[in-house]
Parts: structure tokens; C-alpha cells; sequence
């Protein structure tokens, strides 16, 4: 019986480049967070005014910018640690993080100041957690791309 050997390589996955892509997912929930709050504050002339455990705050353009990218740097992490040790990561994470977005809501709907500031805020959460979810599912390495990513 004859072998037949080839000088062809087996074609391997083409590598995603999964930082690149969940950092653009970061800078632009941070981007656009930070773009709703001037459209919301400065140019609808709403304000952001919550009380967290008896103390009243004013939700500025620094602490939405620093709480989403926050967010979504955890969003990423978890990510990464399911990809590490769960088979069905992808399928894991987004229902954990669908369902951390939705409990979100409570935050803003219970300690938002008059009706306009807890629309307003809901909304930060509601936005952040579609560019967030939308775009880390989208990158979420299958568990045959990541056992190619190991060699």
C-alpha cells in the first residue's frame, strides 16, 4: 500500500485579534456615553441628579466616561475568564451580562431625582449594555478558535 504525502499545510483558522476588537467595544461605549451625556446635559438641559444611600450626587461627564470604561473592562475580563474555563462561554457570558444590565436598571429607576434624571440615567445603562453585549458576544472566541489560539 503507497502513502500519499502532501507538501501542502493544513489551513489553520485565521487568528482574531480579540484585544484589538474588545478595546475598540471599550473606547466606543466610552465614547458614546460620554457623547449621550452632552446631548442629554448641556444640549437638553437635563439634570442628572441621583441620591445613592442618602447622599445626593450630580452624575458629570467624568464618572459616566470612567463607570463605562470600568464596565466594560469587567464585561472583558469576564469574558476572558469563561473563555478560559467555561465550553460554552459565549452563550455563559451573555446571558450573565444581559441579565446584569437588566438588575442595572434598578439603580437609576429607584435613586434617580425626578422622573427626567431616572429616564436619563436608565438610558446610560441601557446604552452602554447593548454596545457592551452586542459587541463582546461579537468577539467571543468559539472553543475550536481558542484551542487553535493555544498553539
Amino acid at each position: 500500500m503507497q502513502t500519499i504525502t502532501s507538501s501542502v499545510p493544513i489551513a489553520q483558522p485565521a487568528k482574531r485579534r480579540t484585544d484589538r476588537s474588545r478595546l475598540l467595544v471599550v473606547g466606543v461605549a466610552t465614547i458614546a456615553s460620554a457623547a449621550w451625556w452632552a446631548v442629554l446635559v448641556p444640549v437638553g438641559g437635563l439634570t442628572l441628579d441621583a441620591r445613592q444611600g442618602g447622599v445626593l450626587q450630580h452624575v458629570g461627564a467624568p464618572a459616566v466616561a470612567i463607570s463605562t470604561a470600568l464596565i466594560a473592562l469587567a464585561g472583558w475580563a469576564l469574558l476572558a475568564i469563561l473563555e478560559h474555563y467555561a465550553i460554552g462561554a459565549r452563550k455563559a457570558w451573555t446571558i450573565v451580562a444581559v441579565i446584569s444590565c437588566l438588575m442595572s436598571l434598578g439603580s437609576p429607576l429607584t435613586g434617580g431625582i425626578g422622573v427626567g434624571a431616572k429616564l436619563g440615567l436608565a438610558s446610560f445603562h441601557l446604552l452602554v449594555g447593548a454596545i457592551v453585549i452586542f459587541g463582546l458576544h461579537r468577539t467571543a472566541l468559539s472553543a475550536q478558535d481558542r484551542c487553535y489560539e493555544g498553539n
